[in-house]
């Protein structure tokens, strides 16, 4: 009486998916990395936005923007630059606000070496 076919032992057995369990690891931290990132950075302690500028006189540009601090105690200092047509930085300020509201727009004026044309907020941070 013949055996009984078996592909097992004919062709060997199949081993495991090695790549499963490294790839499930590495999905799972992959994904926690990427919500704790994308909910760290859209949720920033200090915000800042320009909303206009005008050009006062040749030599000076006023900078109206926007800030939003979580801690409303805190010292920020802003920088502040006008350019001229060529987009060189002709004027440059560090606009200090003090401790107060945790919302607030400014208008401040920069001082220029030559005419600009336009003005932008560079940075706020807390000092």
């Amino acid at each position: 009486m013949p055996a009984e076919f078996s592909y097992n032992d004919r062709y060997g057995i199949r081993p495991g998916n090695r790549w499963l369990a490294p790839a499930i690891f590495f999905a799972v931290t992959g994904i926690a990395w990427l919500l704790w990132a994308g909910l760290h950075h859209s949720n920033p302690p200090i915000r800042y936005s320009l909303i206009s500028y005008a050009i006062t006189s040749e030599k000076e540009i006023s900078v109206r923007y926007s800030v939003q601090r979580h801690d409303k105690d805190a010292v920020v200092i802003c920088t502040l630059i006008a350019r001229d047509f060529q987009k060189n930085v002709v004027g440059q300020i560090d606009d200090e606000i003090e401790p107060g509201l945790a919302q607030l727009e400014r208008t401040t004026s920069v001082q220029s070496r030559g005419p600009a044309v336009n003005a932008d907020v560079i940075s706020c941070r807390r000092k």
